[in-house]
């Protein structure tokens, strides 16, 4: 019953800044967790940056601590990524989740089995 819906990725070079956008739909059921990963190519999922949405509290990775910004627009139901200082290292296919448990690393498939399609973010060096 809960869908959500990325947008706003594209191709940048190395330094440059994206915004990415989720909305997220499935009321009067909401997840308390949402959040952004990322999967590139032959590599893994990888937890980017989290929100308990009941208190606010985010969490970020450590590889994208201090460039990345998190945030939500609680009247539209709409997940953010501000993306700045991009990497190369941050080429990947970006997915907005929600879930049950606000976990970012030693994720589990049952703490967000809610998944959007994914922007494809491309970083040139």
């Amino acid at each position: 019953a809960v869908q959500l819906v990325e947008s706003g990725g594209g191709s940048v070079q190395t330094g440059g800044s994206l915004r990415l956008s989720c909305a997220i739909t499935g009321n009067p059921y909401r997840p308390y967790c949402e959040g952004w990963f990322r999967r590139a190519p032959g590599k893994g999922r990888e937890g980017v940056a989290i929100i308990y949405t009941v208190f606010g509290t985010i969490t970020y990775a450590d590889s994208v601590k201090g460039r990345f910004t998190l945030s939500r627009d609680n009247h539209n139901n709409t997940l953010f990524l501000e993306m700045n200082d991009l990497k190369s290292d941050d080429t990947a296919m970006y997915y907005c989740a929600a879930g049950p448990n606000c976990v970012l690393t030693s994720v589990q498939d049952s703490d967000w089995p809610y998944w959007g399609r994914g922007t494809q973010v491309t970083v040139s060096s």
